[in-house]
Protein backbone atom coordinates (compact mmCIF):
# COMPACT_ATOMS: atom_id res chain seq x y z
CA UNK A 1 0.00 0.00 0.00
CA UNK A 2 1.23 3.47 -0.92
CA UNK A 3 -0.01 6.26 1.38
CA UNK A 4 0.57 9.83 0.24
CA UNK A 5 0.13 12.74 2.67
CA UNK A 6 0.09 16.31 1.35
CA UNK A 7 -0.85 19.71 2.77
CA UNK A 8 -2.14 21.35 -0.40
CA UNK A 9 -2.72 24.83 1.07
CA UNK A 10 -5.98 24.96 -0.90
CA UNK A 11 -7.12 22.11 -3.15
CA UNK A 12 -8.47 24.39 -5.88
CA UNK A 13 -5.21 26.32 -6.10
CA UNK A 14 -3.24 23.05 -6.24
CA UNK A 15 -5.40 21.71 -9.06
CA UNK A 16 -4.62 24.84 -11.06
CA UNK A 17 -0.91 24.02 -10.60
CA UNK A 18 -1.22 20.56 -12.17
CA UNK A 19 -1.73 18.57 -8.99
CA UNK A 20 -4.11 16.02 -10.51
CA UNK A 21 -1.77 14.94 -13.32
CA UNK A 22 1.10 14.70 -10.83
CA UNK A 23 -1.03 12.66 -8.43
CA UNK A 24 -1.95 10.19 -11.19
CA UNK A 25 1.75 9.54 -11.72
CA UNK A 26 2.28 8.53 -8.08
CA UNK A 27 -0.05 5.51 -8.30
CA UNK A 28 -0.90 6.03 -4.62
CA UNK A 29 -3.52 3.83 -3.01
CA UNK A 30 -4.46 6.37 -0.34
CA UNK A 31 -4.19 10.16 -0.49
CA UNK A 32 -4.46 12.18 2.72
CA UNK A 33 -4.95 15.91 2.15
CA UNK A 34 -4.65 18.70 4.69
CA UNK A 35 -5.75 22.32 4.27
CA UNK A 36 -8.45 21.74 1.71
CA UNK A 37 -9.68 25.30 2.27
CA UNK A 38 -12.96 24.32 0.63
CA UNK A 39 -16.42 23.03 1.43
CA UNK A 40 -17.23 19.68 -0.14
CA UNK A 41 -17.00 20.28 -3.88
CA UNK A 42 -18.74 17.66 -6.06
CA UNK A 43 -16.89 18.84 -9.17
CA UNK A 44 -13.55 18.21 -7.48
CA UNK A 45 -14.68 14.96 -5.88
CA UNK A 46 -15.73 13.52 -9.23
CA UNK A 47 -12.23 14.08 -10.62
CA UNK A 48 -10.92 11.59 -8.06
CA UNK A 49 -13.91 9.27 -8.38
CA UNK A 50 -13.28 9.01 -12.12
CA UNK A 51 -9.78 7.80 -11.25
CA UNK A 52 -11.25 5.05 -9.06
CA UNK A 53 -11.00 6.70 -5.65
CA UNK A 54 -13.56 6.88 -2.85
CA UNK A 55 -13.68 10.43 -1.46
CA UNK A 56 -14.14 11.32 2.23
CA UNK A 57 -14.09 15.05 2.92
CA UNK A 58 -14.09 16.91 6.25
CA UNK A 59 -14.56 20.63 5.69
CA UNK A 60 -14.20 23.29 8.37
CA UNK A 61 -17.25 25.36 9.28
CA UNK A 62 -15.28 28.52 8.49
CA UNK A 63 -15.16 29.16 4.74
CA UNK A 64 -11.80 28.76 3.03
CA UNK A 65 -10.10 27.38 6.14
CA UNK A 66 -8.43 24.16 7.24
CA UNK A 67 -10.13 20.88 6.28
CA UNK A 68 -8.94 17.32 5.62
CA UNK A 69 -9.77 14.53 3.20
CA UNK A 70 -8.93 10.94 2.38
CA UNK A 71 -9.12 9.63 -1.18
CA UNK A 72 -8.68 5.86 -1.37
CA UNK A 73 -8.79 3.24 -4.10
CA UNK A 74 -9.48 0.57 -1.49
CA UNK A 75 -12.98 0.84 -0.08
CA UNK A 76 -12.75 1.22 3.71
CA UNK A 77 -14.70 -0.91 6.14
CA UNK A 78 -15.48 2.25 8.10
CA UNK A 79 -14.77 5.98 7.88
CA UNK A 80 -14.73 8.32 10.86
CA UNK A 81 -15.23 12.00 10.06
CA UNK A 82 -13.83 14.00 12.96
CA UNK A 83 -12.54 12.96 16.37
CA UNK A 84 -15.67 13.59 18.44
CA UNK A 85 -14.35 16.82 20.00
CA UNK A 86 -16.50 19.74 18.77
CA UNK A 87 -13.85 22.49 18.93
CA UNK A 88 -11.60 20.53 16.59
CA UNK A 89 -14.27 18.96 14.42
CA UNK A 90 -15.58 22.46 13.65
CA UNK A 91 -12.20 23.09 12.03
CA UNK A 92 -12.21 19.87 9.97
CA UNK A 93 -8.97 18.56 11.44
CA UNK A 94 -9.36 14.77 11.40
CA UNK A 95 -10.65 12.00 9.13
CA UNK A 96 -9.87 8.29 9.49
CA UNK A 97 -10.36 5.30 7.19
CA UNK A 98 -10.36 1.76 8.60
CA UNK A 99 -9.33 -1.07 6.28
CA UNK A 100 -8.84 -4.77 6.92
CA UNK A 101 -5.85 -4.87 9.29
CA UNK A 102 -4.96 -1.18 8.94
CA UNK A 103 -6.34 2.24 9.85
CA UNK A 104 -5.15 5.49 8.27
CA UNK A 105 -5.80 8.85 9.90
CA UNK A 106 -5.32 12.18 8.17
CA UNK A 107 -4.74 15.03 10.61
CA UNK A 108 -4.12 18.76 10.31
CA UNK A 109 -2.84 20.02 13.64
CA UNK A 110 -3.35 23.67 14.61
CA UNK A 111 -0.74 26.36 14.09
CA UNK A 112 0.09 28.84 16.80
CA UNK A 113 1.76 31.39 14.58
CA UNK A 114 -1.05 33.96 14.68
CA UNK A 115 -0.79 34.76 18.38
CA UNK A 116 -1.21 33.65 21.98
CA UNK A 117 -4.85 32.63 21.67
CA UNK A 118 -4.17 30.14 18.88
CA UNK A 119 -0.98 28.94 20.56
CA UNK A 120 -3.01 28.11 23.68
CA UNK A 121 -5.59 26.40 21.45
CA UNK A 122 -2.74 24.38 19.96
CA UNK A 123 -1.50 23.30 23.41
CA UNK A 124 -5.01 22.16 24.35
CA UNK A 125 -5.27 20.24 21.09
CA UNK A 126 -1.92 18.53 21.73
CA UNK A 127 -3.03 17.33 25.17
CA UNK A 128 -6.40 16.15 23.89
CA UNK A 129 -5.00 14.51 20.76
CA UNK A 130 -2.36 12.57 22.68
CA UNK A 131 -5.04 11.09 24.94
CA UNK A 132 -7.26 10.42 21.91
CA UNK A 133 -4.47 8.64 20.00
CA UNK A 134 -3.62 6.46 23.01
CA UNK A 135 -7.21 5.27 23.22
CA UNK A 136 -7.40 4.81 19.46
CA UNK A 137 -4.36 2.51 19.37
CA UNK A 138 -6.10 0.09 21.69
CA UNK A 139 -8.99 -0.34 19.26
CA UNK A 140 -6.91 0.01 16.07
CA UNK A 141 -3.40 -1.29 16.84
CA UNK A 142 -2.26 -1.11 13.19
CA UNK A 143 -2.54 2.63 12.80
CA UNK A 144 -0.89 5.25 10.57
CA UNK A 145 -1.39 8.89 11.54
CA UNK A 146 -0.21 11.18 8.78
CA UNK A 147 -0.43 14.86 8.08
CA UNK A 148 0.75 18.32 9.02
CA UNK A 149 1.73 18.31 12.70
CA UNK A 150 2.94 21.94 12.61
CA UNK A 151 5.92 20.95 14.80
CA UNK A 152 9.59 20.34 14.01
CA UNK A 153 10.81 17.62 16.32
CA UNK A 154 14.59 18.03 16.47
CA UNK A 155 17.23 20.53 15.37
CA UNK A 156 17.90 18.30 12.35
CA UNK A 157 14.33 19.02 11.19
CA UNK A 158 14.74 22.78 10.75
CA UNK A 159 17.27 24.83 8.83
CA UNK A 160 17.85 27.44 11.57
CA UNK A 161 17.23 25.88 15.01
CA UNK A 162 18.98 28.61 17.00
CA UNK A 163 17.09 31.59 15.60
CA UNK A 164 13.76 29.71 15.70
CA UNK A 165 13.94 28.42 19.26
CA UNK A 166 11.18 30.87 20.25
CA UNK A 167 9.08 30.34 17.12
CA UNK A 168 5.76 28.51 17.22
CA UNK A 169 6.35 25.12 15.67
CA UNK A 170 9.77 24.74 17.30
CA UNK A 171 9.03 25.73 20.88
CA UNK A 172 10.49 23.46 23.59
CA UNK A 173 7.00 22.56 24.82
CA UNK A 174 5.89 21.51 21.32
CA UNK A 175 9.02 19.47 20.69
CA UNK A 176 8.68 17.76 24.06
CA UNK A 177 5.07 16.90 23.21
CA UNK A 178 6.15 15.29 19.94
CA UNK A 179 8.69 13.20 21.86
CA UNK A 180 5.93 12.08 24.21
CA UNK A 181 3.68 11.27 21.27
CA UNK A 182 6.36 9.08 19.66
CA UNK A 183 7.21 7.46 22.99
CA UNK A 184 3.53 6.62 23.48
CA UNK A 185 3.88 4.15 20.63
CA UNK A 186 4.64 5.61 17.19
CA UNK A 187 7.45 5.39 14.65
CA UNK A 188 8.48 8.51 12.76
CA UNK A 189 8.70 6.52 9.55
CA UNK A 190 10.82 9.01 7.63
CA UNK A 191 13.47 9.04 10.36
CA UNK A 192 13.20 5.25 10.57
CA UNK A 193 14.77 5.16 7.11
CA UNK A 194 16.67 8.46 6.87
CA UNK A 195 18.83 10.06 9.57
CA UNK A 196 20.32 12.75 7.32
CA UNK A 197 19.77 16.52 7.69
CA UNK A 198 18.33 19.01 5.20
CA UNK A 199 15.08 17.14 4.51
CA UNK A 200 12.13 19.48 4.86
CA UNK A 201 8.42 19.51 3.99
CA UNK A 202 7.52 23.21 4.30
CA UNK A 203 9.18 26.41 3.14
CA UNK A 204 8.20 30.03 3.60
CA UNK A 205 7.22 31.86 0.41
CA UNK A 206 9.56 34.66 1.49
CA UNK A 207 13.16 35.29 0.37
CA UNK A 208 13.41 32.32 -1.99
CA UNK A 209 13.39 29.91 0.95
CA UNK A 210 12.44 26.86 -1.10
CA UNK A 211 15.09 27.37 -3.76
CA UNK A 212 17.65 27.69 -0.96
CA UNK A 213 16.13 24.72 0.92
CA UNK A 214 15.61 26.80 4.06
CA UNK A 215 12.73 24.75 5.38
CA UNK A 216 11.03 22.93 8.22
CA UNK A 217 10.02 19.25 8.48
CA UNK A 218 6.53 19.48 9.98
CA UNK A 219 4.69 16.81 7.96
CA UNK A 220 4.87 13.22 9.17
CA UNK A 221 3.80 9.65 8.58
CA UNK A 222 3.61 8.08 12.05
CA UNK A 223 3.04 4.32 12.35
CA UNK A 224 2.43 2.08 15.33
CA UNK A 225 5.23 -0.39 16.14
CA UNK A 226 3.01 -3.31 15.10
CA UNK A 227 3.58 -2.12 11.52
CA UNK A 228 7.38 -1.89 11.74
CA UNK A 229 8.02 -5.12 9.83
CA UNK A 230 5.71 -3.90 7.07
CA UNK A 231 7.47 -0.56 6.52
CA UNK A 232 9.05 -0.57 3.05
CA UNK A 233 10.10 3.05 2.64
CA UNK A 234 9.15 6.61 3.52
CA UNK A 235 10.30 9.50 1.36
CA UNK A 236 9.79 13.25 1.15
CA UNK A 237 9.00 14.47 -2.39
CA UNK A 238 10.23 18.08 -2.64
CA UNK A 239 9.94 18.10 -6.44
CA UNK A 240 6.15 18.36 -6.05
CA UNK A 241 5.48 22.10 -6.26
CA UNK A 242 1.72 22.52 -5.76
CA UNK A 243 1.89 24.11 -2.30
CA UNK A 244 4.24 25.67 0.24
CA UNK A 245 4.44 22.09 1.60
CA UNK A 246 5.55 18.97 -0.22
CA UNK A 247 4.15 15.45 0.13
CA UNK A 248 5.41 12.54 2.20
CA UNK A 249 5.02 9.03 0.76
CA UNK A 250 4.89 5.88 2.91
CA UNK A 251 4.97 2.40 1.40
CA UNK A 252 3.85 -0.66 3.33
CA UNK A 253 4.33 -4.28 2.29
Amino acid sequence: MKILSYNLNGIRAALQKGFLDWFKSTDADVLCIQELKSDFNPEIAVLFEQMGYHVFWHAAQKKGYSGTAIMTRIKPKHVEIGCGMPDYDAEGRVVRADFEGLSVMCVYMPSGTTGEERQNFKYKWLDDFLAYSKDLKIKYPNLVICGDFNICHQAIDIHNPVSNKKSSGFLPEERAWLSRFIDSGFIDTFRHFNKEPHHYTWWSYRAGSRAKNLGWRIDYQMATPTLQDKLKRCVILPQAMHSDHCPVLLELD
